[in-house]
C-alpha cells in the first residue's frame, strides 16, 4: 500500500498536521519530531523567502510531510515550491474551477500539465532527475482553499475538478467575505461551511479545517474532516512560555 502524503489523503486516512509560520528550521524540525503527520508551511502569510523554505524541507526530511501554502496561487510560485521537494502545495482564494484546473495543470508534469521541468532539491539536484518525473505527478497533492464567498457559490464546478485531491476551508477569510469579520461562528459563515462540506462528501473529495485548537477541529473531525491543522507554531510556544511564566509567579 502506497505511504505517500497524497495516497494517504485520497484513502481518507486522518492526517494530522499544525501550521508553521517562523523561518526557523529547528522549530518545524521539533513540531516534526513530536510526531504530526504532517506540516503546514505558511508561505502566503510567513516571513519566508524560496531559501527559508527549501531548509525547512531539509531540516524536517522525512519526519513529516511538508505541504507548502504558496504566497498566490500561480505558476511561478508553485512550481518554486515543488522544485524544492515539498510533498504538496495549498492554493489560497480558489473561487473558480477554472482556477482550480490551472493550479492543478501547473503541478502535474506533461502530458497531465504543464509544469516546468527545471532541477532543483526535488530531482536530487538532477541525480533523481528521471526517478522524480516518473512519480511526481502521482504523489504531489493539490490541496485548494475555499475562503471566500465566491467559492461557496462555485464549490459544486470546484469539486469536480480533475486532481484536486482536497477542499481546505478558510474559516477566517470566509467570514470576511461574508461581512462577518471574526465571527466563524455567525450562522452565515456556518451555513456556507455545511454547504462546502456538503458538496465535498458527495463528490468524493477530501476536506482539511484549520483550528488554533484540539478543541476547535474536533466537531469537524466527527463530520468526516480527514486534512486537520491544529495549533501554530507561534502560539506552542507563546503559551508554552506564559504557562510557565504563570507557574512560577
Amino acid at each position: 500500500m502506497e505511504t505517500g502524503f497524497r495516497a494517504r489523503l485520497r484513502r481518507g486516512e486522518k492526517l494530522l498536521g499544525t501550521m508553521v509560520t517562523l523561518n526557523t528550521p529547528a522549530s518545524a524540525e521539533i513540531l516534526a519530531d513530536a510526531g504530526f503527520d504532517w506540516l503546514f508551511i505558511d508561505g502566503e502569510h510567513g516571513p519566508y523567502e524560496t531559501g527559508d523554505i527549501q531548509a525547512i524541507l531539509q531540516a524536517v526530511g522525512q519526519r513529516a510531510a511538508c505541504v507548502v501554502r504558496v504566497a498566490v496561487a500561480d505558476e511561478t510560485p508553485i512550481k518554486r515550491v515543488l522544485d524544492l521537494g515539498a510533498d504538496g502545495i495549498i492554493a489560497p482564494q480558489v473561487n473558480t474551477a477554472e482556477h482550480a484546473k490551472r493550479i492543478v495543470a501547473f503541478s502535474r508534469y506533461a502530458p497531465e500539465g504543464s509544469r516546468g521541468v527545471g532541477l532543483g532539491r526535488a530531482h536530487g539536484y538532477g541525480m533523481r532527475f528521471t526517478e522524480y518525473l516518473e512519480e511526481a505527478n502521482d504523489r504531489i497533492a493539490v490541496i485548494v482553499q475555499a475562503e471566500h464567498a465566491r467559492a461557496v457559490e462555485n464549490i459544486e464546478s470546484i469539486a469536480a475538478v480533475e486532481g484536486i485531491d482536497a477542499v481546505l476551508i478558510g474559516p477566517y477569510d470566509l467570514a470576511a467575505s461574508l461581512g462577518r469579520m471574526g465571527q466563524v461562528e455567525h450562522p452565515d459563515v456556518v451555513g456556507a461551511i455545511d454547504h462546502v462540506t456538503e458538496v465535498c462528501l458527495k463528490a468524493g473529495v477530501r476536506l482539511g479545517y484549520f483550528g488554533v485548537t484540539a478543541e476547535a477541529v474536533q466537531p469537524y473531525i466527527a463530520r468526516g474532516y480527514t486534512l486537520i491543522i491544529a495549533g501554530v507554531d507561534t502560539l506552542f510556544l507563546g503559551g508554552g512560555a506564559k504557562r510557565v511564566l504563570s507557574a512560577l509567579r
